[in-house]
């Protein structure tokens, strides 16, 4: 039986004109992330990461706080949904800018009013696949691992298709996936316990790499 981990991004730019990029924050969370695994000896048999910036970087801090690791192979089905195209394709528009305490809620409302019509089939938005593909992109790279590998395997990816995996794994609604979605930490890590028949879920959204007092500041979740 293999183990895989998969890790949310670190803190990216909300709120800037470019979000698809790791703030000082987010390279410090991955780096300490690295550190952890190195001091806990684990090794990597394959590594698969989304395409975007933000899982990149974040693939690259946990690199060099572990030090020896195998090249990784990118994978677009990891990447993460569009929010700006969810949210545009609603008929009801923000307000005001998510920079303000109020348009962060009010984003965050809408995000998950946009996912769930976008799951249901409701809505379209520009440049986005049908949900549909969305998952078969996620359930590939379940799929790959579970038949390709035997130990211990890092997916480094997005809220979404984390949320997606779980979903999947353990069988649930598209709201519950909605809401595992939007409660999830940046770098935290979600385990699965694999053989070549399926995935089990073991822990979910955990930080064992910030369990500290002194890191408490480093929790974040956009």
């Amino acid at each position: 039986m293999g183990t895989l981990y998969l890790v949310r991004h670190g803190q990216a730019s909300f709120g800037a004109d470019d979000y698809d990029r790791l703030s000082p924050l987010g390279m410090q969370q991955s780096v300490r992330l690295g550190e952890y695994w190195r001091a806990h000896g684990l090794r990597w048999e394959a590594v698969l990461t989304g395409t975007l910036q933000r899982h990149r970087q974040t693939w690259e801090g946990i690199a060099q706080g572990m030090g020896d690791v195998p090249e990784a192979q990118a994978w677009p089905g990891l990447n993460e949904y569009d929010s700006a195209a969810l949210i545009d394709a609603l008929p009801v528009k923000p307000t005001e800018p998510p920079t303000t305490p109020e348009g962060y809620r009010q984003h965050f409302r809408l995000l998950r009013d946009a996912l769930r019509q976008w799951m249901a089939g409701v809505i379209s938005p520009r440049g986005m696949p049908r949900y549909e593909a969305f998952v078969a992109g996620v359930t590939a790279a379940l799929e790959h691992v579970r038949t390709r590998h035997q130990g211990a395997v890092l997916i480094v990816s997005s809220g979404g298709p984390i949320a997606t995996a779980v979903g999947h794994v353990l069988g649930t609604s598209p709201e519950t996936t909605v809401e595992l979605n939007l409660r999830m930490r940046n770098t935290s890590v979600t385990e699965f316990d694999y053989n070549p028949k399926r995935h089990a879920l073991v822990s979910f959204n955990t930080l064992p790499h910030l369990n500290t007092p002194e890191l408490r500041d480093w929790i974040t979740h956009a």
